[in-house]
């Protein structure tokens, strides 16, 4: 069984809106789209978490209802905080999209023979066998280098 999440409490096999908790859920959410903070929200109306645990709280779409769960939210209400949220860690920088016109990594083919030397020392046999390595770098479409090992 997963976790029952703030706001509900299990009876006879179904969830159920604890009404105390879902006071403060439905509060969390308002102040929270007040302009808040998630730690000063969730203190603000008796939440005693940290920051991170309201913060899933925020993203948790079992507060809009599902087969088991209850609504104790509006969809709307959740809509528009987590358009809060993102619009918050965009401004901080927090949110990273793949643009497509980044560099691309190196592909690189090793191919080396089998040794002819064998050594007693474990040590100089693998400098020996790294020692008959030979790569080759394929550059990217841009036909850039990386590394040391270019060309």
């Amino acid at each position: 069984m997963s976790h029952i999440p703030f706001g509900y409490t299990i009876q006879n096999g179904r969830a159920v809106i604890n009404e105390e908790e879902a006071v403060k859920i439905k509060k969390l959410f308002e102040v929270y789209l007040s302009g808040l903070s998630l730690s000063e929200a969730a203190q603000k109306v008796g939440i005693k978490r940290y920051h991170t645990s309201v913060a899933r709280m925020l993203a948790d779409k079992r507060y809009v209802g599902d087969k088991f769960y209850p609504p104790i939210i509006s969809r709307d209400i959740f809509e528009k905080a987590q358009l809060e949220r993102r619009k918050r860690a965009e401004a901080f920088g927090r949110i990273y999209e793949h643009k497509g016109d980044e560099k691309k990594c190196l592909n690189f083919k090793f191919q080396f023979s089998i040794p002819d030397k064998q050594y007693n020392d474990p040590f100089k046999q693998a400098e020996y066998a790294y020692s008959l390595i030979k790569s080759e770098v394929i550059l990217d479409d841009n036909q850039e280098c990386y590394g040391n090992s270019c060309p």
